[in-house]
């Protein structure tokens, strides 16, 4: 009789919590992920595009300390130190220090970030090119080879891999790197006119209309080994077919654009992180006339700036992501991305039933209810 009752006050319980809508999740039932978050500050937050975090097959974890590309026996740290003279850190990624107080550094060295301390001391995104041709590449350049780190790559097919939680401070901007999210935008890079080439000759073939398309050389192939990219056999293109020349801190570069698919998810990531980031302005340094400024930031503008940059605004000596990426197109897109979900909020916020559009993040839902050579620096 007593087992009866009880298993009578179970069923009430749970009766009532499904009446209440107080019931949580089964224990050990699994939580699925659509696969287009991030991870910020613990929290999982929607893009809207796909996305590939450190934790998933396939993703690029830059927490490990030994090699991802070498063989086991020697991808230990202690091996790699004694093979790769530019490692001397098991790390590839540090703590905000220099932005933090002391009592803020104590809360956060056991790894709690509270988002909303994040919030606080994050301003800035810095977009580079990777002069590696493809993420796999990209990462392979970073950890195994040079003891760096970004928190994203996004791939010549528009896949973003996420290797860091946004709370780490990742090696990739120098003076930037205490107060900014970086993305490393797989690109073989702008070229002085002086210079020869050939890399670009070997990375893009023409099709039959001369318009340039991407070609992966066998030797990436043959070392880095099958799939290359997440999506089979992408075939990727520029966005625009011809080298586009500009201007960059005082000399003139020439560089293939970057693909549509890149500059889709990459709308999409610069949406979400000026969402719940907020201190990211949706904007680029301009100047007096609403061009994007083409030379390094003065230190004084550098200390006041928050938004999306270049990887040339941080560093004098820098000139990517190049003169093909399309800042405006970018900043436009993102911005259209936010705008259209501020309408819907205001409509709820009126009393108006609203269907949010499927171009809405779920990150930004949530934020409402409460030549080329490649160097980057610590």
């Amino acid at each position: 009789m007593e087992i009866f009752v009880r298993k009578l006050l179970v069923v009430g319980l749970l009766a009532i919590g499904c009446l209440t809508g107080c019931v949580t999740n089964r224990p050990g039932e699994p939580l699925a992920r659509k696969g287009d978050e991030i991870m910020v500050a613990g929290q999982l937050f929607h893009t809207g595009t796909r996305v590939v975090l450190w934790t998933d097959p396939g993703g690029y974890d830059a927490y490990r300390t030994e090699r991802r590309f070498s063989p086991m026996d020697k991808s230990s740290y202690e091996a790699t130190s004694k093979e790769v003279k530019d490692i001397n850190s098991p790390n590839r990624y540090g703590m905000r220090r220099s932005v933090l107080t002391d009592e803020e550094a104590q809360l956060v060295r056991g790894g709690g970030w509270p988002l909303s301390l994040l919030q606080q001391k994050v301003d800035q995104f810095v977009i580079h090119y990777d002069v590696a041709g493809t993420s796999k590449m990209c990462f392979l350049v970073l950890h195994d080879m040079r003891d760096l780190s970004v928190q994203f790559m996004c791939d010549i097919d528009g896949t973003i891999y996420q290797t860091l939680d946004l709370k780490e401070r990742a090696w990739h901007a120098t003076r930037s790197n205490s107060r900014s999210v970086g993305v490393e935008v797989a690109n073989m890079g702008a070229y002085r006119p002086s210079e020869s080439i050939s890399v670009l000759k070997e990375w893009y073939a023409k099709d039959a209309q001369n318009h340039p398309i991407i070609t992966i050389p066998k030797r990436f192939i043959d070392r880095l080994g099958e799939p290359i990219t997440y999506t089979k056999n992408f075939q990727g293109r520029p966005a625009r077919p011809n080298l586009i020349e500009g201007e960059i801190n005082g000399q003139m570069y020439r560089q293939y654009d970057f693909t549509p698919e890149q500059y889709a998810a990459l709308t999409r990531l610069t949406a979400t992180l000026c969402t719940v980031l907020p201190k990211i302005t949706c904007d680029v340094p301009r100047d007096a006339k609403g061009h994007v400024i083409n030379h390094v930031l003065p230190d004084a503008q550098f200390e006041k700036y928050q938004g999306v940059m270049g990887h040339w605004h941080v560093q004098k000596e820098k000139q990517d992501p190049g003169p093909a990426f399309d800042f405006d197109k970018l900043i436009t897109g993102a911005r259209d991305l936010m705008s259209v979900h501020a309408g819907v909020v205001n409509r709820e916020e009126r009393g108006h039933p609203v269907t949010t559009p499927a171009t809405i993040t779920m990150a930004q839902q949530n934020m409402e209810k409460p030549v080329a050579k490649k160097t980057m620096g610590k």
